[in-house]
């Protein structure tokens, strides 16, 4: 069949490249003039399945009070007079039960490390290149109490046999040496050795070229202005020229929303910014080996090639891409406090993105009230962690095949009754 991708971000392009695999013959749109220049372009670098988790947790909505209040906290809220907001919100706040972060773990897990084997696959395959390491993920905990509190977590690991181990402040300097120049206590930390990390950008560049060689044509800098349905399906996208196929596939992050709402498919997809600083390495031997997720600030630090990406907080302001320059704080505290002289943080590049978040935490796969429509969105934090598996069960739904893992529950279904 032919196939029109709306996104060449990483959802987009991996989905691409499987499609081409089973082959389809692929188009790909987006309003940039390179693919992943939006919110793939810097991300935090980890591909944690281990670490894959909901935002909507037990004890979230009294943490966010408290980040609220604090000067650097993880958290920012910009309220607006935007309905959607205000209903996203209210929807995530039911998911904070323990009940129900554990049935939205168990979903997410399962996609993540069935991604990760995926990319494994197609790095032996290929031979694709994006300042990969394979030297796992260290959860990083500087008080006892927040060690004491990973249990519903390991349950979920243990449930689909995810290796970890926990560590004592010793265990966690040996597995990351940069930590012996930490300026914090350390309690201890959940290291997963099965995590990965890379450049997802790079990623997305080089897979692109994968798939220019596969045959999958690019419409880079085109804006999709609609996707247009009658007879009870869709018959074509308008971009700057009409584009006609058999099957669509809406992988436009945040936007997607959009799009799905002028077809009356309401999704609960809502943006939360996050930033980054992405700082040149000053000192080889005081930097992190791999990732390293300071639960205190809510952070991820990466080792990137000789560059160090850290990357997170989270800022509730609807589509707005202002760089607020106090975003910065928490992001360079963390690499201070826990990897003093690491990088030149006089060097950094600041970036912001946005992450489109379901209010129970997986993203939606699957096709949509239209048969010829399918969506592959929702992924928040966790894009670049489970996009080859996201990509790899949509390419298999619309070749008629059935997915490899169970994907029951991660529908649009879920959100219409």
């Amino acid at each position: 069949m032919k196939v029109i991708v709306v996104g060449g971000g990483v959802i987009g392009v991996t989905t691409a490249y499987y499609l081409a695999e089973a082959g389809h013959e692929v188009v790909v749109y987006d309003r940039q003039k390179g693919p992943a220049q939006e919110t793939s372009y810097a991300n935090s670098g980890e591909i944690s399945s281990g670490c894959a988790s909901p935002l909507a947790a037990p004890g979230v909505p009294l943490k966010a009070l408290k980040w609220l209040a604090m000067k650097d906290g993880p958290f920012s809220f910009r309220p607006k007079f935007d309905p959607k907001m205000w209903m996203w919100l209210a929807r995530m706040l039911r998911n904070c039960t323990a009940e129900r972060y554990q049935a939205n773990k168990s979903l997410m897990v399962p996609l993540a490390e069935y991604s990760r084997d995926l990319l494994r696959v197609l790095r032996e395959g290929t031979d694709i290149a994006y300042d990969e390491l394979s030297h796992g993920t260290l959860q990083l905990f500087r008080t006892q109490e927040q060690l004491d509190g990973i249990g519903s977590d390991m349950a979920v690991l243990d449930k689909f046999e995810v290796p970890y181990e926990i560590l004592d402040a010793a265990g966690c300097i040996a597995a990351e040496p940069g930590l012996a120049g930490a300026r914090h206590d350390i309690a201890g930390g959940l290291r997963l050795p099965d995590d990965e990390t890379g450049d997802c950008r790079l990623f997305v560049q080089r897979l692109t070229e994968l798939c220019v060689e596969r045959g999958v044509v690019f419409k880079l800098g085109q804006k999709v202005f609609s996707i247009d349905a009658w007879a009870g399906k869709v018959q074509r996208i308008t971009a700057d020229g009409p584009g006609e196929a058999d099957a669509f596939v809406l992988a436009a992050g945040s936007y997607s929303e959009r799009f799905m709402r002028k077809l009356h498919q309401r999704l609960p997809v809502y943006p939360l910014k996050g930033y980054s600083l992405t700082v040149p390495v000053a000192n080889a031997d005081a930097a992190p080996v791999s990732t390293i997720i300071d639960e205190t600030y809510k952070v991820a630090i990466t080792r990137l090639g000789d560059r160090i990406r850290i990357g997170g907080t989270v800022e509730m302001s609807g589509f707005d891409l202002t760089l607020h320059e106090s975003r910065r704080a928490p992001l360079e505290r963390s690499l201070g406090e826990l990897f003093p002289g690491a990088g030149d943080l006089r060097e950094a590049h600041f970036w912001c993105g946005l992450r489109p978040m379901t209010p129970d935490g997986p993203p939606i796969l699957g096709r949509t009230k239209l048969p010829n429509l399918y969506i592959n969105i929702g992924h928040g934090m966790l894009g670049w962690t489970m996009a080859c598996g996201s990509g790899k069960i949509l390419a298999d739904m619309i070749s008629g095949r059935e997915p490899e893992i169970d994907i029951s529950g991660l529908g649009p279904a879920r959100f219409w009754g």
